[in-house]
């Protein structure tokens, strides 16, 4: 058995003049992972492993969900192949991942996680929402033979307010 947790950023400001993988979380997208979080923390997943996009959107929501869920900040590991927007690269990373670790969470970016969590998912996203969590399970013993999972989870702050 697999499991893997896919969270979409938290909502990024506009308002400065920085490129796309330096633009911050803005206060709505601060509380909003706040709020997933904490609801997420009650679920009692403790992943092995955490990988997260470098862009500070997506690194600033992992590290606000790791000190809301108590997790060890050496399990944290910033991959490059994850600041993708098109999902190619974070399939192929997800289909790589060490067989040692059964669950994972990955920090990351639209439109690649809504077609992630529609191809692995058996439940149909419309969008996956900034601040958005989804848990997919795999009933395999190797990630790289997943294929079709059960989407166990979603989370999305919309409906925590």
């Amino acid at each position: 058995m697999r499991e893997l947790v896919l969270i979409r950023h938290a909502k990024s400001s506009w308002k400065y003049d920085v490129i796309d993988a330096e633009r911050p979380i803005k206060k709505r997208g601060f509380r909003d992972a706040m709020l997933v979080s904490k609801l997420f923390k009650e679920t009692s997943f403790h992943p092995e492993i955490i990988f997260s996009s470098p862009a500070n959107r997506a690194l600033s929501t992992c590290k606000i969900f790791m000190k809301n869920l108590n997790i060890d900040d050496n399990l944290l590991h910033i991959k490059d192949e994850l600041y993708d927007f098109g999902g190619q690269n974070v399939m192929n990373f997800i289909t790589n991942i060490d067989n040692r670790y059964k669950k994972v969470m990955i920090f990351g970016h639209n439109h690649a996680f809504t077609s992630i969590c529609n191809i692995f998912g058996d439940k149909f996203i419309d969008n996956l929402p900034t601040s958005g969590l989804v848990v997919i399970s795999f009933d395999v013993t190797s990630w790289q033979n997943v294929k079709k999972g059960t989407t166990k989870l979603t989370i999305y702050p919309r409906d925590l307010k």
